[in-house]
């Protein structure tokens, strides 16, 4: 009788790649595709930088040589981008890899200068909207008259839309928050429109066993038939459907980002916009024009989403007053509301005329003659000194 044998070794199980235990970890804690995709990247680019050794093998003193590089080498000049990769290689050892890190206090990092948002005025912001069409004003006109964000409009759901209470339901915003920001009265009949149209397209899509869109996951388990649903729909659906290929469904992603950025930036060139317009540029104005119609700065906080005054209090540097609301000097001598001086002009000051300040060296009580009188010989500067006679 044969002596049974046993069964042969199972193959040892292969170890997911690094990548995938990224993307892994990353859902776990939710977050965005964009991020997953980002951190990814930079993890790409770490472990090549370091000539495809396993990360494993590497320490802080390795971290610290890739992120100077990115400061030395390829001259990034912006300390955001460094600190995202920065942020990706820490998520990579301590949530992927389970290992602690040193201190890094010699990584060299680039120096972010402090710039001041562009704003645009409202006569270039009507300029702007004159040359927006199709399927991408109205998501424009929302970034403007909300203060919503790109990805924030871009994201709307249906059931986000308040008509009857002019209210926005953001929903999982930066920083996963939510909040209500107001929604502009001249918006409400173009939405109205708009929404109708979205309802239609959604009955087209049902009639062809189509109609699903994303949702997050564990509603999606709770609720299996909720991505069918018009109040998930998207607000600026896409063009096209495409077919999920892990659930098979048919489904209809959001617009895409960069149609509408494109969309502002084909605008503004068409405007003759001299200042870089951009999707954010109409966050930058919303914020500006509400400090310039006298709004308290803790409400316009509330409807940006921001967690620290101090990043509104930026908006209050580019109001349309000067810094400080200081008054230049120049402008008393010869005076801003009319124009003021013509560097054509090579004869006395505005002041000399009568027409600039009357205190001044020129005016009456400087001593010197008015309009009419004698003035100086074209070029000489105005002491306000009576010359002594000869005798």
């Amino acid at each position: 009788m044969p002596v049974p044998q046993p069964p042969p070794p199972r193959p040892a199980a292969r170890s997911p790649r690094l990548l995938d235990q990224v993307t892994e970890q990353l859902r776990l804690r939710h977050y965005s595709p964009s991020t997953n995709e980002c951190y990814r990247r930079w993890v790409r680019r770490y472990v090549l930088f370091h000539h495809k050794r396993h990360p494993r093998e590497l320490g802080a003193a390795h971290i610290s040589a890739f992120l100077s590089s990115l400061a030395n080498d390829h001259d990034v000049s912006a300390s955001s981008t460094q600190n995202q990769a920065l942020a990706a290689l820490v998520f990579l050892y301590r949530q992927v890899l389970g290992m602690e890190l040193d201190a890094l206090d010699d990584i060299v990092r680039a120096q972010r200068p402090r710039r001041l948002p562009v704003v645009l005025t409202r006569a270039e912001i009507d300029q702007l909207f004159r040359h927006l069409y199709g399927n991408t004003r109205l998501p424009a006109a929302l970034l403007y008259g909300a203060g919503l964000r790109l990805m924030e409009c871009l994201r709307l759901r249906v059931k986000d839309i308040d008509l009857d209470t002019r209210q926005i339901t953001v929903r999982h915003g930066k920083g996963a928050k939510d909040r209500i920001t107001m929604l502009p009265g001249s918006l409400i009949n173009p939405l109205r429109v708009h929404l109708q149209d979205v309802r239609i397209q959604h009955q087209r899509d049902l009639a062809h066993d189509a109609g699903w869109v994303e949702i997050p996951t564990a509603l999606g388990r709770k609720l299996p038939y909720a991505g069918r649903d018009l109040g998930w729909q998207w607000v600026f659906p896409a063009t096209r459907a495409y077919r999920h290929p892990e659930t098979q469904q048919i489904r209809r992603h959001h617009l895409h980002e960069t149609v509408l950025q494109r969309a502002v930036r084909d605008a503004a060139r068409m405007a003759g916009l001299h200042q870089r317009a951009t999707c954010h540029t109409l966050r930058h104005s919303f914020a500006t024009h509400l400090l310039q119609d006298g709004y308290d700065i803790r409400t316009i906080q509330e409807l940006l989403g921001h967690s620290d005054v101090a990043t509104t209090m930026i908006y209050t540097h580019v109001l349309n007053r000067g810094p400080c609301g200081v008054v230049s000097p120049m402008d008393k001598l010869f005076g801003a509301a009319d124009g003021g001086w013509d560097p054509g002009d090579r004869g006395g000051t505005r002041a000399a005329e009568g027409g600039g300040d009357p205190s001044g060296p020129g005016g009456p009580a400087g001593g010197g003659r008015g309009r009419g009188g004698r003035s100086a010989a074209p070029g000489a500067m105005q002491t306000g000194r009576t010359p002594k006679r000869k005798t």
